[in-house]
């Protein structure tokens, strides 16, 4: 969560949300070395991916791309798809001209065949969503039987404990709308998030057809403590809790 510094203005159109357009550029640079994306987030989503050699996987909102530049670099054959054009700009310059990059919202059908994929990776994408059920459906249909989808969202726990913190009244068991302002890179844009309950999560994945293989709390990257040492300096130990993962296997 990123606050707005005096004197930034929002952008022209303020009703406009999840406007990553407006700060793509910021957003790579600040992806690239943060504590919460570098060092703990983008980790676990590779260690939970484990061995990706010549597997086909579906890098479902790519962003700029750092998770599939890891993955190909893994040996994985890598396809992103961002909502944001330009969100992939930067992505087309890391991964070159002949990346497999387009334009997809998730909330919309997906321009692949049935099975076209082994893996989908999710990364901190499905929290921007109200309705899971359409999109899981699609990301299940473009998987091979017993493929994974790798998920990642913000952990609901930790919201509400932060809402509460906040002098708000959070009903944790209700799937609730929040509405942040992020500034980076000298820009600002709203961001809509929908909020629910873990067993609201796991609901929507067996729903859709998937097996839950593993839900993880995994804890930040061993130099992380070293690197952010005053954000540590908050907890009594090495760990934190900030979003939640998934292993998921399409039946």
């Amino acid at each position: 969560m990123t606050s707005t510094p005096e004197g930034l203005a929002l952008p022209a159109d303020p009703t406009r949300v999840n406007d990553y357009d407006s700060i793509a550029e910021g957003y790579a640079a600040e992806n690239e070395t943060s504590l919460m994306n570098a060092y703990y987030e983008r980790p676990a989503m590779l260690e939970l991916a484990g061995d990706v050699a010549g597997r086909r996987i579906l890098d479902a909102g790519c962003g700029s791309g750092p998770l599939f530049a890891e993955l190909r670099a893994r040996g994985a054959v890598v396809t992103g798809v961002d909502a944001s054009a330009g969100m992939l700009e930067p992505a087309r310059r890391r991964l070159g001209a002949d990346a497999d990059l387009r334009v997809v919202d998730l909330a919309d059908p997906l321009p692949f065949p049935d099975g076209a994929f082994d893996d989908v990776i999710a990364s901190l994408v499905l929290h921007y969503l109200e309705d899971w059920a359409p999109t899981l459906a699609e990301l299940r249909r473009v998987l091979t039987p017993g493929g994974r989808l790798i998920a990642s969202v913000e952990h609901p726990f930790v919201i509400t404990l932060m809402q509460r913190s906040a002098g708000e009244k959070p009903d944790y068991f209700r799937t609730r709308n929040r509405v942040e302002e992020w500034t980076m890179g000298g820009r600002t844009a709203r961001m809509s998030f929908w909020d629910r309950p873990l067993h609201a999560m796991t609901d929507a994945f067996t729903a859709a057809g998937f097996r839950i293989d593993a839900i993880s709390e995994p804890p930040p990257a061993p130099a992380a403590p070293d690197l952010f040492p005053e954000v540590f300096r908050e907890f009594a130990g090495t760990s934190f809790l900030g979003f939640l993962f998934f292993v998921l296997r399409a039946g």
